[in-house]
């Protein structure tokens, strides 16, 4: 029996990354799918784990771990296996800086776009009384905001082109770092690479105005590297929803 239990949704963004992360370091794991779709993050049996109710949530023993990249530096430190960040001093902070980046500046944007364009609409259709119950059982004020916002289409114009903006400076900075190196901040593959490809993965496909052969041919070859990864696509042979599906889809593009 496995001493690593992972609750996670599909494998991309924050769930994605401590599931890759595991993948890379052949740590077995015991998988709990917690369907964000369905609100299993906020019902009685994981707030007992995670009482903010956020995913993914890792118990390692009797350590229950929280926060997406913080996972990712603890399964590549509490455990053998490739080494997921280099010994080079410098290379660790541009990694660390590129991590930083995208989960405090980038990452949100890409969650608005998908949520208003994806997750909103796949639960839109319930009653409304249904929905206002499942936004009250949400821990975080934050957090209830922007399910509110999800599902009944409150985004405002403002707050999405200012999400566009950084998506797009975000992917010409991306282009410019992989012209540099083969990798997210360093010659070899990282944590920062399994940190920004869990938000970047399905770039050829949700943003095809932004990111192609053409356009940004230094992130297709590094799409390309990261796909056909043995561990990604493992990981991704977990996913049950329709990003996985998409995932199919931009394995076609890249090839």
């Amino acid at each position: 029996m496995a001493d690593v239990t992972l609750y996670h949704w599909e494998p991309n963004a924050n769930s994605g990354k401590p599931m890759l992360a595991l993948m890379e370091k052949g740590v077995p794991f015991d998988s709990r799918y917690t369907n964000m779709l369905e609100f299993d993050q906020h019902k009685p049996e994981y707030l007992a784990v995670n009482p903010q109710g956020t995913i993914p949530a890792m118990i390692h023993g009797e350590r229950v771990l929280t926060e997406s990249t913080a996972i990712m530096e603890y399964v590549d430190q509490a455990f053998d296996g490739p080494a997921l960040m280099p010994e080079d001093a410098r290379d660790r902070w541009r990694i660390r800086w590129w991590m930083k980046f995208m989960d405090q500046w980038l990452g949100p944007s890409f969650s608005m776009l998908g949520w208003s364009a994806f997750v909103g609409p796949m639960v839109r259709d319930r009653p409304r009384e249904e929905l206002e119950a499942l936004i009250a059982r949400i821990p975080l004020p934050e957090r209830r905001r922007a399910w509110r916002k999800a599902m009944f289409g409150e985004f405002s114009e403002e707050e999405l082109g200012e999400s566009r903006r950084r998506v797009a400076l975000g992917i010409d900075l991306l282009e410019e770092e992989l012209g540099k190196r083969p990798y997210v901040g360093s010659d070899s593959y990282s944590l920062g690479d399994i940190n920004i490809f869990n938000s970047t993965y399905s770039l050829p496909v949700s943003h095809p105005d932004l990111a192609s052969k053409d356009k940004t041919p230094n992130i297709m070859r590094w799409l390309k590297r990261v796909y056909h990864r043995p561990a990604v696509q493992q990981t991704w042979t977990m996913g049950r929803g329709d990003l996985a599906k998409r995932y199919r889809l931009v394995i076609e593009e890249i090839d």
